[in-house]
């Protein structure tokens, strides 16, 4: 692996969402989106795919939007901080410092983006770190500004579940979480395949990627929060105008989904991981079924939504993701590379882009800042990386 970079800053300003607004407004059309990391890649490798409109890629009736230049560009601006130990879930403090969590230490820790001076708020009580589980996707309250809390997804002795905490800036560090409040519980754990990112979309409701936990049966069960996506209020209750009543399902059929990200046009996309064959990157529309475990990739089954573009599991293993500039930028753990992908509408609009490959190592978590600019999250320490000195750390990013 090659040497890491460092480098200098940016300034993040994280929009405040209201959420009374949103109520009013759910009964709007939501258009949406949404490998195993380690696992074998298929005979002979692959290469990413993207897949132009087909009868289940419905665009949005949204007005026409020029797609973004064929070929991009990435730029390491400098190395935010370093020394992070199994980082995982990122959220953006309005004033432009980051919150990042600690898989497997089960903490939240305040990264001073100017400084890079690490500040630990506390331990996240009931986190039971094991495998692929632990402390994972971190978000900001739609009403942070008034109630400072912060939501994560973790692992329990039991099950996985969302919980808010209430931050005191005031309080000595290692003190400033107070009691976890459990929002939602009840998704169910396994060593592998506990989904874990969390994210308020633009209609203010609360997004949650699962994992099928190595139960297969469970994403093409809608009684089950396996293999789904969960879209629910701030307080945990089923959202307004979801497909299935009474139910915070709102995407099934999928089998660990890790990426969460919302175009100009308040579309959805998630990533997920494939077993041996193809990883997928996905255009979630409400009550769509994504096809896991009867197909793993693109079908020519109806039934079954397609992905937008699909990978070789060696090539990606997809986790977070962001979208700037036009396109969805996926981070790859086995792949240790940034993908880029320029969109139409919810159609890939150009080859995908690879960047950064094997500069950095497995890559767990992609943010946008402002305009052009991302936080990248390496994962190293996570046990299934090779550390080098210095690392975890987050890199500060200019892309096109």
């Amino acid at each position: 692996m090659t040497s890491r970079t460092r480098g200098v800053e940016g300034t993040m300003i994280v929009q405040r969402r209201a959420v009374t607004a949103v109520l009013a407004a759910a009964t709007l059309l939501l258009t949406a989106g949404c490998s195993s990391d380690g696992e074998a890649s298929p005979p002979g490798g692959g290469t990413a795919t993207s897949s132009r409109a087909t009868a289940q890629s419905s665009p949005s009736g949204a007005a026409a939007e020029e797609p973004p230049p064929a070929k991009g560009s990435v730029e390491v601006v400098r190395t935010v901080t370093e020394g992070l130990d199994s980082p995982w879930g990122l959220a953006a403090l309005p004033d432009g410092d980051l919150l990042v969590s600690s898989r497997d230490e089960g903490t939240i820790t305040r990264v001073d983006t100017e400084t890079g001076r690490h500040t630990e708020l506390g331990e996240v009580p009931g986190v039971s770190p094991a495998g692929e589980g632990g402390l994972m996707g971190l978000a900001l309250s739609p009403d942070y500004a008034s109630d400072h809390m912060i939501y994560a997804y973790f692992t329990s002795a039991s099950d996985n579940r969302i919980v808010r905490m209430r931050y005191d800036e005031q309080k000595p560090s290692g003190e400033q979480l107070g009691a976890p409040d459990t929002v939602f519980r009840g998704i169910p754990k396994g060593f592998i395949h506990n989904g874990g990112r969390i994210a308020f979309g633009p209609d203010g409701m609360l997004y949650a990627g699962t994992g099928e936990t190595g139960e297969e049966g469970l994403s093409q069960d809608r009684e089950s929060l396996g293999g789904k996506i969960l879209r629910m209020t701030p307080d945990g209750e089923p959202a307004p105008g979801n497909p299935f009543p009474g139910s915070t399902v709102y995407s099934y059929g999928h089998r660990n989904v890790q990426g969460l990200a919302w175009d100009s046009k308040q579309r959805l996309f998630a990533a997920e991981f494939g077993q041996n064959t193809w990883d997928e990157l996905n255009a979630i529309e409400p009550g769509g079924n994504y096809g896991w475990p009867e197909v793993e990739g693109r079908s020519d089954d109806s039934a079954y939504r397609n992905p937008i573009a699909q990978w070789s599991t060696d090539e990606a293993s997809p986790s977070g993701i962001a979208y700037a500039e036009g396109s969805i930028w996926m981070a790859g753990l086995r792949g240790e590379r940034l993908w880029r992908i320029p969109l139409d509408g919810t159609e890939v609009s150009a080859d995908p882009q690879a960047f950064l490959e094997g500069e950095y190592g497995r890559l767990r978590t992609v943010l946008a800042a402002d305009g052009d600019k991302l936080w990248l999250v390496t994962s190293e320490t996570d046990g299934r990386g090779s550390p080098d000195e210095g690392d975890d750390r987050i890199l500060e990013l200019e892309v096109s």
